[in-house]
């Protein structure tokens, strides 16, 4: 027989409700080409049980977070590529052969949309859309740039199994993808599906805090992580002789936003130095021009309208789905 194509990788912590799904949803495909894993990150419900009585592949071991986890299932598949998906989200029907069907040795990362459910399944938003396209040197040069480009959440993704080996040095984050996503591009290809491929779902534990309130510890955490994500992406570009062109953290258009949402959070208004350089930068991205001029809008409103306001808009912009700019005018007044 021949070697499968892709391993699925689920990690668990405490997910009892949901893990039966997403266990399922990768079975019923009868994708021979796909090895399934699963690995209980030492949950303490009954989440052990649930994925036993699957019959399915399973490990379980002591908390250790899901890069850890992660890692763990790596090392117990071959395949060339491999999907992470997170237990309380779902892969959709018939998604299995299409992933593997855009996959070839060149290929360093797919991505695909994923479509927002409520804890009982219910769809509650329309994916956030991805364009359609094969790329490598365009990414790059956005990631040297601004250090990030549009990925979607962690079961989103499929890496190739080499571009997984720099998790392991990834220390300073519990996640399973984080530095990942962004060093593909200077890896191989990046293959963007538009297609609705997976179920994401929001119910109030996520790990990237959708559906909860914008606390200040929350982007604390994300500037820190952001940082320490670029220094790590700085040193695996040494080996490709491109350290020098990715830019400085403290300036890149991501760390500038949210520490101008930091100080919102926390109560404070933003510097002017600081929405004067946010705005410089907005001008050089590459987002339509409605976009920046609501975005623009959106930054000055906050600066003059009470704090209260000001953090009720912050909630509406980073809660992500389909916003508005008359449902953000709305939250902020």
């Amino acid at each position: 027989m021949e070697a499968p194509k892709i391993a699925v990788v689920i990690t668990c912590w405490n997910y009892e409700t949901y893990v039966a799904k997403a266990i399922r949803s990768v079975v019923s495909q009868g994708c021979d080409d796909c090895e399934l894993v699963v690995i209980d990150d030492g949950s303490t419900d009954s989440s052990w049980d649930v994925i036993q009585s699957e019959g399915v592949t399973a490990y379980r071991i002591e908390n250790s977070g899901q890069r850890a986890a992660g890692l763990y299932g790596l090392e117990r598949t071959q395949a060339p590529f491999v999907l992470f998906l997170d237990a309380d989200d779902e892969l959709a029907p018939g998604s299995l052969a299409t992933i593997i069907s855009k996959l070839d040795s060149d290929v360093a990362k797919l991505q695909f949309s994923l479509t927002r459910i409520n804890d009982r399944g219910d769809v509650t938003s329309a994916a956030t859309p991805l364009k359609a396209f094969r790329e490598r040197d365009a990414i790059a040069d956005l990631v040297l740039r601004t250090g990030v480009y549009t990925t979607p959440p962690t079961s989103g993704n499929v890496f190739r199994r080499d571009l997984c080996e720099h998790l392991r040095e990834m220390t300073y984050d519990r996640a399973v993808d984080g530095v990942i996503l962004f060093a593909a591009p200077f890896m191989g290809d990046v293959v963007s599906l538009s297609e609705e491929l997976g179920r994401y779902r929001v119910h109030g534990r996520n790990i990237s805090g959708l559906g909860r309130p914008v606390e200040p510890a929350s982007l604390r955490g994300e500037l820190n992580r952001f940082v320490q994500r670029m220094s790590h992406l700085r040193r695996i570009l040494a080996q490709y002789g491109r350290a020098d062109e990715l830019v400085q953290p403290e300036r890149a258009y991501f760390y500038l936003e949210r520490s101008f949402y930091l100080a919102i959070a926390e109560g404070r208004r933003p510097p002017i130095g600081r929405l004067l350089e946010l705005l410089r930068q907005l001008w050089w991205e590459a987002y339509p021009m409605k976009t920046k001029a609501t975005v623009a809008a959106f930054w000055l409103l906050t600066m003059v309208l009470p704090n209260r306001r000001a953090r009720s808009g912050l909630a509406y912009r980073l809660n992500g789905g389909k916003r508005s700019t008359l449902g953000m005018i709305q939250s902020l007044l």
